[in-house]
């Protein structure tokens, strides 16, 4: 819960269920604008306490009090540093496993120091291949390279077909899954097996 103060008056204690400051930021710029606009602030507050936010967008998967999952769009440096940033204010003395699909081949090579010191960030990663979408290879930008930067020796190259078991294998209690490309479509298949195995 948190107060807003308008030019007019103070909104107290508005309730919003996204985490983290990126989050409360757009949620603040949306009310003050609709304020300014002539919406009623009482009713804003109704419509920001009952918002669930957007797929893929710091999506709860499977949570318990022993283990969490999330999934998430995020497939630019800055969008990786806000999310753990949620995670860890959300989950301070929680192991954190984080599986990347990097996006496109130019964001990457743009990228690459950027990715790798925020990456680096998480207790462990996970990485997977480059999802090239509209983009023909790089010569030299894959993520191999990308492991190679990331200054964590927790890290480790793998395929789509062994998230689940490398998962199983982690002491992590929270997992996220993160990228713009096909590891979306492999969101349902590990919470499946996830939820199988517990």
């Amino acid at each position: 819960m948190f107060d807003v103060k308008t030019p007019s008056q103070k909104i107290n204690n508005l309730l919003f269920n996204l985490p983290g400051r990126h989050n409360l930021s757009n949620a603040l710029i949306a009310l003050a604008m609709a304020v300014e606009y002539g919406c009623s602030p009482f009713g804003l507050a109704g419509a920001l306490a009952s918002y669930k936010g957007v797929k893929r967008r710091f999506t709860y998967q499977i949570k318990t009090d022993e283990f969490v999952f999330i999934d998430d769009y995020a497939h630019h440096p800055e969008e990786i540093n806000a999310v753990h940033q949620a995670v860890r204010e959300m989950y301070p003395n929680k192991e954190v496993l984080v599986i990347f699909q990097p996006h496109l081949f130019s964001r990457t090579q743009d990228f690459i120091a950027e990715f790798a010191e925020s990456l680096a960030q998480f207790d462990s990663i996970l990485l997977l291949d480059i999802y090239p979408a509209r983009e023909l290879p790089i010569d030299g930008v894959t993520s191999e390279w990308l492991l190679s930067k990331i200054k964590n020796p927790n890290k480790k190259l793998i395929q789509k077909s062994e998230i689940v078991s490398e998962i199983q294998k982690s002491k992590a209690q929270i997992v996220m899954t993160l990228g713009a490309g096909d590891i979306g479509a492999e969101v349902d298949n590990i919470k499946n097996k996830l939820s199988i195995a517990s």
